[in-house]
């Protein structure tokens, strides 16, 4: 396995001036956060999802949710004001983020898109995201996250029904 990529997203915290750490794992297609989570020996609620979303005008955002945890796209379209949010198709989020599924970080999109964050999040010492790249991923403390990025604070977590 080569080095750690340099990424936008990692040059978008470097020029904060924000300490991270960066975790490389084996990424698998549809391993998701329960595999990143494992390779890194966390706890799932502390891998944060980034998720590229749409609402009915095809309007982008992204939305940061807990590894355990699915968004409720009725609630966060209620909170945002939206008809409807829905996850958009993978090459329209590779589109607007400028990254590839898989591989999506908050920081450093191609362009700005509107960042809304589960509200837990922010009562974790560290969470770990994507650092721009599948198998890559950087831990920090969320509020130096909140300080890099304007995010609203939104409570749709809904529990994952998973197996």
């Amino acid at each position: 396995m080569g080095g750690i990529p340099g990424t936008n997203a990692t040059r978008a915290l470097k020029q904060a001036g924000i300490a991270f750490s960066e975790h490389i794992y084996r990424y698998e297609e549809r391993g998701g956060t329960a595999l990143s989570a494992r390779e890194l020996g966390v706890d799932e609620h502390a891998v944060i999802k980034t998720l590229v979303m749409e609402d009915e005008r095809a309007a982008p955002l992204i939305i940061l949710m807990h590894g355990d945890r699915e968004v409720s796209t009725k609630e966060l379209a209620r909170q945002l004001g939206a008809k409807s949010i829905q996850p958009c198709k993978p090459e329209v989020a590779n589109r607007h983020s400028g990254y590839l599924v898989g591989g999506t970080s908050p920081l450093g999109t191609k362009k700005p898109l509107p960042i809304h964050a589960e509200a837990t999040i922010f009562d974790l010492p560290r969470i770990y995201l994507n650092g721009g790249s599948r198998g890559f991923l950087v831990g920090l403390d969320p509020k130096d996250l909140e300080r890099v990025l304007k995010i609203n604070r939104v409570s749709v977590a809904i529990s994952s029904h998973r197996v």
